[in-house]
């Protein structure tokens, strides 16, 4: 019992972890999604609402030339050096990057030199998420109905009912596993299909935060097969209970959910909410062969069940209902996002697979105890129950891909962005909260080479001449942080304003940038 004592308390520790940041979202480009400049930047700018480690940036310009170009991250911004001969019209950007909580973030933008073409086209990827989508479903299965139905063999039914479909969801869920983990990489970097079979498309999935979760997983799957086999029914318990903790401990370390404040609860939730589906899902299989054969044993294993499967329902409603509350943060999120969408969906399947355990619990095990051959009503209802589950798990695996709304609303209040860039130096300014009214300013400045950027004094200079607003200026902090800040500075009006920004070298020596901005 010591491994299962430990795996507790690495449990109580990731609970207890520093919170991450939501799933990453693109809050602002430089050159912004579709904007026609009149001369080819030398930098892109992506900036996001959290720390991101960028892994692949492609170019195709408006020739239709894929390019190269170099890519940097710098706190919460990718800096793409562009090439210096891109051609008049429409080029496209697809970036890649993994968020805090372990997902790849992919998208695509276009800006256009000179005028609007119709040559470049954002990139694609249906095909790789429709394996990535199966391979986790396949994941799911195996840890629910595998994991859980060797659990409720040793456990409940202490009998091998079930024994072909059981072994057949732990095999698929380990194929769903290692697939899982080469798709990642094959998604992170960008590749065609063929890439799975590259060490380069591996090794950047091992650097995520799924690799824990898929060795976890695998390690509960494997687990259990040995159970299978154990020599005793005391080996049998120890090993199943110890795959269980594993099944609990993989859905809590990564993830949407897994990485929203406050952790303690979500990752809690998360390891109650795997563990009780692993326990009912694992029991549909052993049931439906006991109702089959008519086994003797069927009305016992049947009440045991039920009577345990009471508050496991009850713990894993209230684990989902804590963990529906943080990531949709308004109920008007479940109409308004497709998270939310999913979510409701998955809800009406929930909503009828209880109506289906309540009819096994209350009217077909009664039925049985009066006329033991009346089994046919229970293997249906099974049978559904079954299904729902696939199709629950089918809605779930769709969350991959999808941001929830907590992480959405994150990017509501993120600062405004502006990025200067010239051969001498790099200013990046961060605006909050962009809009009318008194605004904070943070003054980010670098070398080109994105290296801190020495100087004695900064000041920012603030000009709308389209409302004959002259220019006002003012002397900039120095803060903890290594940045110049200028507080409550009062931007009256909207518009475009025209920012300056001088940063003083030497006595003899200062550098002055200057862009615009719009103002909400």
């Amino acid at each position: 019992m010591r491994l299962a004592a430990s795996l507790a308390a690495l449990l109580v520790a990731l609970c207890l972890a520093t919170a991450a940041q939501a799933h990453a979202l693109l809050i602002a480009a430089e050159p912004a999604d579709g904007s026609v400049l009149a001369e080819a930047p030398k930098m892109l700018v992506l900036r996001f609402n959290e720390a991101v480690a960028p892994t692949a940036v492609s170019l195709l310009d408006a020739a239709g030339r894929p390019r190269d170009v170099a890519i940097r991250a710098v706190d919460q911004s990718v800096l793409v050096s562009l090439p210096s001969d891109l051609p008049r019209g429409t080029q496209a950007i697809s970036y890649r990057v993994v968020s805090q909580d372990g997902h790849p973030v992919a998208g695509s933008l276009l800006f256009s030199i000179g005028t609007v073409t119709g040559a470049a086209a954002p990139f694609g990827g249906g095909v790789l998420h429709a394996l990535i989508w199966l391979a986790r479903l396949a994941l799911y299965f195996g840890l629910l109905a595998g994991v859980g139905g060797v659990f409720f063999a040793a456990w409940i039914s202490h009998g091998p009912a079930g024994e072909r479909l059981i072994m057949w969801a732990l095999k698929i869920g380990l194929v769903g596993a290692i697939a899982s983990l080469g798709l990642q990489g094959v998604d992170l970097l960008n590749l065609p299909l063929t890439g799975i079979l590259t060490w380069a498309a591996w090794a950047a999935a091992i650097n995520t935060s799924l690799f824990p979760t898929l060795l976890l997983a695998i390690a509960a799957m494997l687990i259990a097969a040995i159970a299978w086999r154990s020599p005793s029914i005391g080996a049998s318990w120890r090993r199943t209970a110890i795959a269980m903790i594993c099944v609990g401990l993989s859905f809590a370390i990564s993830g949407h959910a897994a990485t929203a404040s406050p952790q303690w609860l979500t990752r809690t939730a998360l390891f109650i909410h795997g563990v009780g589906l692993a326990y009912w899902m694992g029991a549909l299989a052993p049931l439906a062969v006991l109702a089959w054969q008519r086994k003797d044993s069927l009305l016992r294993v049947l009440r045991y069940f039920s009577t345990l499967a009471v508050p496991i329902v009850a713990l894993i409603a209230v684990s989902g209902l804590v963990l529906a509350i943080v990531q949709l943060e308004s109920f008007g999120a479940l109409l308004s996002t497709r998270y939310g969408n999913i979510l409701l969906l998955k809800l009406v399947l929930v909503s009828l697979l209880l109506v289906f355990a309540a009819l096994n619990r209350l009217v077909f095990t009664p039925a049985i105890a009066r006329e033991f051959h009346r089994t046919r009503p229970l293997q249906r209802s099974i049978a559904l129950e079954f299904v729902l589950m696939i199709a629950i798990l089918s809605l779930v695996a769709l969350w991959r891909f999808t941001p929830p709304p907590r992480a959405l609303a994150m990017s509501s209040d993120v600062p405004l962005a502006v990025h200067i860039h010239t051969d001498a130096a790099m200013f990046q300014v961060l605006i909050t909260p962009g809009k009318v009214g008194q605004n904070d300013f943070v003054l980010q400045l670098m070398n080109g080479d994105a290296s801190p950027f020495a100087t004695k004094e900064a000041a920012l200079t603030l000009s709308l001449p389209e409302r004959g607003i002259e220019p006002m200026e003012r002397s900039a902090t120095l803060g903890p942080d290594g940045y110049w800040h200028v507080n409550k500075v009062p931007l009256p009006f909207p518009g475009r304003w025209h920012m300056q920004i001088g940063a003083l070298v030497s006595d003899f020596k200062k550098v002055t940038l200057e862009d615009d901005v719009d103002i909400r």
